[in-house]
């Protein structure tokens, strides 16, 4: 707490003009500085983050305005002081800035008089010519419910000594309201006791009005970036729905009489991020008896990715109705997503099973490999030669197969799901399980569905004979 002001203290000189005013001079350059970038700065006024930006300029210009005028008063000395009436008169308009802005009053307890400059009359709506009010008289002016607050510093201060500072709204006899900001401290006299309290009481109006607006600004384009984000995350949910087969994590699709495979598959969201990925899963019987399994991820989040997705599972699924196979099906994959107007990359795993033959096809781009569960066991097949989707122009992908038996369950999986010796250990589980379903439902008991640092795939196909 700054020390008590005893009441035969010596009154305070002005500082020096010169280094003041060279404070004022490096103000004033700064406030046109800043004029200059806001008129440069100049928008439409209908978006919500140009009117923030606005509202930050006009606080800075209110602060820098407040800055200059105290600076000025600093340089002149108090009013009415022989400092302020030999020094140079300032401008009509600084004097009104000046007068309309900070006041100054002190109330002596032992007479209760109270005196009052005329820049406080002015804050306060009063003719200067009228006797200034003492502090029972004070709260009269108070906006009703910022009563208890002025009575509060004012007691605080005539019995505590405590230093005041704090704000307040007082209506103005023409019933505008102002907020006035009032920093003061008591005056002892010798025996210590309170003699009487000076305060400086500074019109902060306009600045409270420019940060209320800075703030409206700011939630305003809070809210719209809330609303575009769920906008956008509503979009990219309803187009994955609309590009993944709508079977996932319900009974099998339906397949045109191949009955060789039971197939469930499930996509896991993350629980950290509120965008959409890019992860996928397929199944698809193509006109020569085949069955199509594929997953993949692509990098990114949002409505771009999930465009991407439709795009991929839309060639993905029109080249393996023409019969193209897994390792040509990668590389043509490859050069569509390094070829598109927004070049992405991703992981991709595809295999064609044909029923007659039990031999599974497969290629991959980057991607993990498929997981063959046997008689309680389990293993990862030996993966070909491949490159993530969309890195390079003219990739070369292997192919490999393997051949399947009845009862054997193929699991296929997006990165995020869970290592694969974790997966491996689910052998007895998986092989015991009667449907792909069941299958699915131990992944995913295992693996977690939900509190997901990242999204997933799994697709699981079960011979069934």
């Amino acid at each position: 707490m700054p020390p008590h002001v005893s009441a035969d203290r010596s009154a305070a000189q002005p500082p020096g003009r010169g280094p003041v005013d060279a404070l004022i001079t490096q103000t004033r350059r700064l406030k046109g500085d800043m004029d200059a970038v806001r008129l440069g700065a100049q928008g439409d006024g209908t978006d919500p983050q140009g009117r923030w930006q606005r509202a930050l300029y006009d606080l800075a210009r209110h602060q820098l305005d407040d800055l200059d005028a105290h600076l000025a008063q600093l340089r002149d000395g108090p009013p009415n002081a022989p400092a302020a009436r030999t020094a140079p008169a300032a401008p009509a308009h600084r004097r009104e800035s000046l007068l309309s802005r900070v006041g100054s009053a002190e109330w002596n307890l032992l007479t209760d008089e109270a005196f009052w400059s005329d820049e406080l009359h002015r804050i306060l709506g009063r003719d200067p010519a009228a006797p200034a009010l003492t502090l029972d008289e004070l709260p009269s002016l108070v906006l009703e419910e910022d009563r208890p607050k002025l009575t509060a510093m004012v007691t605080d201060c005539l019995v505590d000594a405590r230093p005041i500072d704090g704000e307040f709204r007082v209506v103005r006899p023409d019933g505008e309201p102002r907020t006035v900001h009032m920093m003061g401290e008591p005056v002892l006299d010798a025996e210590g006791g309170t003699a009487s309290m000076w305060a400086v009481l500074r019109d902060v109006s306009e600045l409270r009005r420019s940060q209320r607006a800075v703030r409206e600004s700011r939630d305003s384009l809070q809210r719209q970036r809330h609303t575009a984000a769920q906008s956008e995350h509503r979009l990219a949910v309803e187009l994955r729905e609309a590009v993944l087969p709508q079977w996932g994590g319900v009974p099998s699709p339906p397949t045109r009489g191949a009955g060789s495979l039971d197939l469930a598959a499930r996509h896991l969201p993350a629980a950290t991020t509120s965008l959409i990925g890019g992860d996928w899963y397929d199944a698809l019987e193509v006109p020569d008896g085949r069955t199509l399994l594929g997953v993949g991820d692509l990098a990114g989040q949002g409505p771009a990715v999930t465009s991407h997705t439709a795009m991929t599972l839309g060639a993905l699924r029109g080249m393996a109705m023409a019969g193209t196979e897994p390792a040509q099906l990668m590389a043509w994959l490859s050069q569509l997503l390094d070829a598109a107007g927004r070049p992405a990359l991703g992981s991709a795993l595809c295999c064609t099973y044909r029923p007659d033959t039990r031999v599974l096809t497969w290629a991959q781009a980057g991607h993990p490999a498929p997981l063959l569960f046997r008689a309680g066991a389990g293993r990862r097949l030996d993966a070909p030669e491949g490159v993530l989707l969309g890195a390079t122009s003219h990739a070369a992908y292997g192919q490999a197969e393997e051949t399947l038996e009845e009862g054997d369950v193929l699991l296929l999986h997006t990165e995020g799901l869970a290592p694969a010796d974790r997966l491996l250990g689910l052998a007895p589980l998986l092989t015991g399980a009667p449907t792909a379903q069941d299958c699915v439902r131990t992944v995913v008991a295992e693996c977690g569905e939900s509190g997901r640092d990242h999204e997933a795939c799994v697709l699981v196909a079960r011979v069934t004979r």
